[in-house]
């Protein structure tokens, strides 16, 4: 389905992940690439973009209205499908993924099909750990928390040190901006800045490439086209990590 034309689909069950983060399953599966994302409407609210977690499900965090009314739905109901949309993460090599957060539902498929060699998981408490039980099922996990309620006691960059980045072939990263930015500054360091792909989110209104609301600074990539992963090289000179833009276009800090 990525001729743009959305499709009704029905939430066929819901799971709750974590206090703030639930899982839709869908009635229909989308042929898809870890990374890439659809757009869901949610009617008679709005249409945003989701990566998918699976081929089949969104995982989502509430933070906004679009979020909070599809936090409201129930199984049964339906919403409206348009994608999947952009790239995705590589899927060659010997991958180190780092999520934080809600990050790691885009970064999920990739960990299932077992390229992924270690997973640095990090959110605000243990609680909020998303997938931790499932994934250390199949790849070294290495959480951190904020409150230091499991694993480190920090932000998800700390654990850098327990692992030899520079053995690796691909860094693929999501999660919070300040966070990716640090892990591209760390890569930046060692000289590696184009082996990290990091997942970019945002603000989008067509999500085919046409209305420029996502472009970001200085080249005018649009993260729904060109993106919304992006090797660490061409996010270096980019507002990547400094600012983004809000549905009228001004500047916000990140």
């Amino acid at each position: 389905m990525s001729d743009g034309i959305p499709v009704a689909v029905e939430i066929e069950s819901i799971i709750e992940e974590t206090p703030s983060v639930r899982t839709f399953l869908l009635s229909r599966e989308f042929e898809f690439r870890a990374g890439q994302f659809v757009m869901v409407w949610v009617p008679g609210v709005d249409e945003i973009p989701m990566a998918l977690s699976s081929s089949s499900s969104i995982t989502v965090q509430q933070v906004g209205d679009a979020t909070a009314a599809l936090f409201r739905k129930s199984e049964g109901e339906l919403l409206g499908i348009r994608g999947p949309f952009g790239n995705g993460f590589p899927a060659e090599g010997r991958i180190l993924a780092v999520a934080g957060g809600v990050g790691a539902a885009p970064l999920r498929p990739l960990v299932v099909t077992g390229t992924v060699t270690c997973l640095l998981l990090g959110a605000r408490t243990r609680k909020e750990l998303l997938f931790a039980g499932e994934l250390s099922g199949m790849t070294r996990v290495l959480p951190a928390t904020d409150d230091g309620s499991f694993g480190h006691h920090g932000p998800v960059t700390g654990l850098f040190s327990e692992v030899d980045v520079g053995s690796y072939d691909r860094i693929c990263v999501c999660g919070p901006e300040k966070m990716m930015y640090a892990v591209l500054s760390l890569l930046d360091k060692e000289g590696i800045a184009e082996r990290g792909y990091f997942s970019l989110h945002r603000y989008m209104k067509c999500g085919i490439g046409l209305c420029g609301s996502c472009c970001i600074d200085p080249a005018g990539f649009r993260v729904c086209r060109d993106g919304p992963v992006f090797s660490g090289d061409l996010l270096l000179a980019s507002e990547f990590g400094r600012y983004c833009r809000d549905a009228s276009g001004r500047r916000m800090a990140i």
